[in-house]
């Protein structure tokens, strides 16, 4: 019966990831397991790809195989492996299975098999159970039976996934580039996999992209991304912050200088252009340049060419620019602090990244990540969230992004284990200790307006306004318990755009 539903699935056409989806569920009903995981290997470690009965955030856990005793022993194997139920072996899963009530339920029978596509070690699958027993050798043996139709299956999402990258090649298919796995880049949602989709298609076009975020959504890494999957694969991606750029070396960095371009310059230096020769260029905040590079950034879009300080002939050059910002660029524009013409030129394929708020559950899955690499990090034998701090983090807002989330879930760690937490039990985080203080639930009640003197003198309207936006500066602020990012984000204005605001309102 089982390898029948199995084989079944196999001649449908579906979605990788519904495939897989449906592999798992299968399992896990036939052999009335409490969870069932496809983990994928990747380097050193295990990466769940399609899970049941875990917790959500369990897809965003890492598990280094060196230091998870069954699943070296699984992956050591070529046969079913089962562990006794009294087993002294840590189980991977413990405190990470889905229950209604939010207890850390520990998991007391488990059986595994690796799985290898093509002679080549692919991953594992692993079930567990609450009940001991549930895995007798009726269920082992019927595991091995029905192995090779679960590497049919996964065999089945790696031709498809190499069938579209050589679809993105251009040239011999001896050249295409393997397809990449998401990686560092975590989530599910909807708004990540159109972003991921789009980076696809723009990977290989020699055109400059803008990428535009908050602070915290990660732009290096979807910069990473877009150079990884690019024709430029092989040659090297640079690293530009122009904020860290002292506005007195910023061109000498970017394009160099020869030997006595000014007092110092004791030999020919190339610089960053020079170092991305024939490969990319990611300028960090470009939004922070001084206008006296923007010229010479301009000049190098428009013809590939690049002077170094103090040179008498310019040099060619083949890079591609990617920028990123996490500001409005066009109100800069308006203040005179960046040309026109090198925004048009940047942005001739912007990319919005979402922010964290908007991803809906892809928080917890990276929330799952950042509790294992804490859990490794301090040596606990687990860590989670409890439900009500799950709760209380899909409904924060985030306004410092994946930043924040890491640095939330690494201080929650040590603060419970400071308050007494035993590494040798499973830690669980709870809402106090992650200390999310949103703004909206801790806000005070609005003020009421003030009534209308229709006696007293006019106020002109200049001088409204400006006393307008001083009450809203001054609420927002208590509000957000005087966090200037915050009260921006409240006040749905750019944070350098509030600071000016508020020093011409003489708030500051």
């Amino acid at each position: 019966m089982l390898r029948e539903s199995l084989a079944a699935d196999l001649i449908v056409e579906l979605p990788n990831a519904l495939r897989l989806q449906r592999l798992v569920q299968t399992l896990r009903e036939y052999f009335k397991a409490g969870a069932v995981c496809l983990l994928r290997l990747d380097g050193d470690s295990l990466r769940p790809v399609a899970t049941v009965g875990l917790v959500h955030e369990a897809l965003g856990r890492r598990f280094v195989i060196a230091r998870h005793p069954r699943l070296a022993a699984i992956m050591a194997s070529g046969e079913p492996t089962w562990f006794e139920p009294d087993s002294r072996l840590p189980d991977p899963y413990d405190g990470l299975l889905d229950d209604p009530l939010g207890a850390p339920l520990a998991v007391h029978d488990c059986m595994g098999v690796s799985l290898s596509v093509e002679g080549q070690a692919w991953g594992a699958i692993t079930l567990d159970a609450l009940q001991a027993g549930t895995f007798d050798d009726s269920a082992r043996d019927e595991l091995k039976r029905c192995t090779r139709q679960i590497e049919a299956a996964v065999r089945m999402t790696r031709l498809e996934q190499e069938n579209r990258g050589l679809r993105l090649s251009r040239s011999d298919p001896q050249d295409a580039r393997a397809p990449l796995e998401d990686g560092e880049i975590l989530g599910q949602s909807e708004a990540l996999q159109q972003l991921l989709r789009e980076l696809e298609v723009l990977a290989d076009a020699e055109l400059p992209v803008l990428l535009q975020g908050e602070t915290g959504v990660g732009k290096a890494l979807f910069a990473r991304r877009l150079h990884r999957q690019s024709r430029r694969a092989d040659k090297p991606l640079v690293h530009v912050n122009c904020a860290a750029l002292p506005e007195s070396l910023a061109e000498s960095e970017l394009f160099g200088h020869v030997k006595g371009a000014f007092s110092g310059a004791t030999c020919d230096r190339p610089g960053r252009f020079d170092a991305a020769n024939g490969g990319t260029l990611f300028l960090d905040e470009v939004g922070e340049l001084p206008p006296s590079v923007q010229a010479k950034l301009l000049r190098t879009l428009q013809s590939g060419e690049i002077q170094r300080l103090g040179a008498g002939k310019p040099l060619q050059v083949d890079v591609r620019i990617i920028a990123a910002t996490n500001r409005h660029l066009p109100d800069n524009i308006r203040e005179g602090l960046f040309r026109a013409d090198l925004y048009h030129r940047l942005s001739v394929y912007p990319v919005p990244i979402p922010p964290l708020r908007e991803r809906g559950p892809d928080v917890l899955v990276l929330a799952g990540h950042f509790l294992e690499l804490n859990r490794t990090r301090l040596g606990l034998r687990g860590l989670r969230l409890s439900p009500a701090a799950e709760r209380a983090v899909l409904e924060y807002p985030w306004p410092g992004n994946v930043r924040e989330l890491e640095q939330v879930i690494s201080r929650a760690a040590l603060k419970q284990l400071g308050r007494g937490g035993n590494r040798s039990l499973i830690l669980t985080l709870e809402p106090q200790v992650l200390d999310l203080d949103s703004p909206l639930k801790t806000a005070p009640p609005l003020e009421p307006p003030a009534a209308v003197d229709d006696e007293g003198p006019f106020q002109p309207l200049s001088e409204a306004v400006d006393d307008c936006q001083r009450q809203k500066i001054r609420l927002a602020l208590s509000r957000c318990r005087d966090n200037w990012a915050r009260a921006a984000r409240l006040l749905e204005v750019d944070p350098s755009n509030l600071h000016k605001l508020a020093r011409r309102l003489r708030l500051k």
